[in-house]
């Protein structure tokens, strides 16, 4: 009787396994065989589902932030907050999901300073990752510049500002590796407060 394999859940398997070795021993030191090896499947298996260790890598973190940003999605669906509280809500997990994840953070420094030295543009592919988080917070701005809890000032320009700060904690985390990050969370406070129309 033949084995019907999943291939879904399979490549689902694969991308989490794979990522928790890049976590473990860093970008550049897994190999294709190491991988293959973690997945407990054959080098020619593994080649089925994934051409090389680059798009392995970039599948897992395309897999991992499409999770929190379902996540992020979540807290802002939530009709019990106003703009406020949600974007509170909203930066504050955000820094504790890095925090949480500061292994990730040295892998993807790694690949970042790989793609680099490669001749690729880092900055483009990073955007690309973002790019979804920067318009759910700026969804936020608006959603709470129409209820009139936020100024009316640019959005673009406050995104960057709250984008910057969380920036700023991600190279706090993964280059100075500090876990605590409590002035971030107050400066983000800070610029939450700046937001807000006065009453």
């Amino acid at each position: 009787m033949a084995i019907v394999v999943e291939h879904d859940k399979r490549k689902h398997e694969i991308l989490e396994k794979s990522f928790e070795l890049f976590c473990r021993e860093g970008y550049e030191d897994v190999t294709f065989q190491k991988i293959a090896d973690a997945c407990g499947i054959t080098r020619t298996t593994l080649y089925i589902y994934f051409k090389n260790k680059r798009e392995i890598f970039t599948w897992s973190i395309k897999q991992l932030t499409e999770e929190l940003e379902a996540m992020l999605l979540k807290i802002i669906e939530d009709d019990s907050l106003n703009s406020e509280q949600c974007l509170r809500k909203t930066l504050e997990w955000i820094l504790d999901a890095c925090t949480a994840r500061a292994d990730m953070f040295n892998v993807l420094l790694q690949y970042v300073m790989q793609l680099r030295k490669d001749g690729s543009n880092p900055a483009e592919r990073v955007r690309r990752r973002v790019l979804r988080v920067q318009h759910l917070l700026s969804m936020m701005i608006i959603r709470g510049q129409k209820s009139g809890e936020f100024k009316k000032i640019p959005v673009k320009q406050a995104n960057e500002l709250l984008y910057s700060l969380l920036e700023s904690a991600i190279f706090r985390i993964a280059v100075l590796a500090q876990t605590d990050i409590t002035a971030v969370k107050i400066s983000l406070n800070l610029a939450v407060d700046g937001l807000l129309v006065q009453r």
